[in-house]
């Protein structure tokens, strides 16, 4: 785990730049502009999805490590791969941009609180005794807020060059979400084989499960179509990344990143199927 632990902050952290130098003021504007649409996305991932992974823990009475490591990635933001896919599925890329940046920057106050509040309701005791909600917070600062302002700053002031590099942008931070996890499987690829049987059902439930909540309740109470395809695939997508950082900073064993491990490969294959089938029938 040492090579993950190492490598997963900085990746982490070169995404969120990424995200950053992708960012102006009016995505934030937009919201002011559009909040229902933005308020819909915001309660499907931040409130609904936590929730609902709760729920399906108890269902499947998933042992306490792997449960906290799925209240992990269901605690975590969207991740920019979800704006690719929205731009592929014809969604409302502008809506998509705006609720990762927004709730990637709620979350290093939403995520610690969402994952202290699971470990005590799961009556997880062994988490670090050097972290704290409060510290989890700081370092999600410095890896998350941080590089997201760096990155803003500087499309404002190398805005051209910036605007003729996004789409090398977009595929550099979808390489290192995937270096990520390559460390992961071959570092304990002698271990994961045997958690991702345990992880991997309630994983793909919680993935197809969101992505239905969320394509429905978009379709009652978003504006339109293209709303609706990024609001679905928003819950869908959650930056693993993020949760592994936060997993790393928790605990030492590996156990409790398997559901983020399981997680970021489900989504990958049921959101190019999402995608797939919305640009075909819809």
């Amino acid at each position: 785990m040492e090579i993950v632990t190492k490598i997963a902050p900085i990746c982490l952290a070169l995404i969120m730049l990424g995200l950053g130098m992708g960012l102006t003021t009016k995505d934030f504007i937009r919201v002011g502009k559009q909040p229902k649409d933005f308020f819909v996305g915001l309660t499907c991932q931040m409130i609904l999805l936590p929730i609902i992974a709760f729920i399906l823990i108890k269902i499947f009475n998933t042992p306490v490590e792997l449960a906290l490591g799925v209240m992990i990635i269901a605690a975590a933001p969207g991740g920019v791969t979800s704006n690719v896919l929205t731009k592929f599925a014809n969604g409302d890329v502008a809506l998509s941009v705006s609720l990762t940046a927004i709730i990637s920057l709620i979350s290093i106050f939403s995520v610690p609180f969402i994952v202290f509040k699971s470990a005590e309701l799961l009556q997880i005791s062994n988490i670090s005794k050097d972290i704290s909600m409060l510290g989890i917070s700081l370092k999600m600062f410095l890896v998350v807020t941080l590089p997201v302002i760096i990155g803003m700053l500087i499309r404002k002031f190398a805005s051209n060059f910036v605007s003729t590099k996004t789409l090398t942008i977009q595929r550099i931070s979808i390489l290192l979400f995937v270096i990520v996890f390559a460390a992961i499987w071959i570092e304990e690829w002698n271990n994961i084989t045997t958690y991702i049987a345990s992880a991997g059902t309630i994983s793909i439930t919680l993935n197809i499960v969101m992505m239905l909540v969320g394509y429905y309740i978009a379709k009652f109470f978003a504006t339109g179509i293209a709303q609706r395809k990024c609001i679905s695939l928003e819950c869908g997508l959650q930056n693993g990344t993020l949760a592994v950082f936060v997993s790393a900073q928790l605990f030492d064993e590996i156990v409790y990143m398997i559901p983020t491990a399981a997680y970021a490969l489900i989504m990958f294959v049921t959101s190019l199927i999402f995608v797939f089938i919305v640009r075909k029938s819809i």
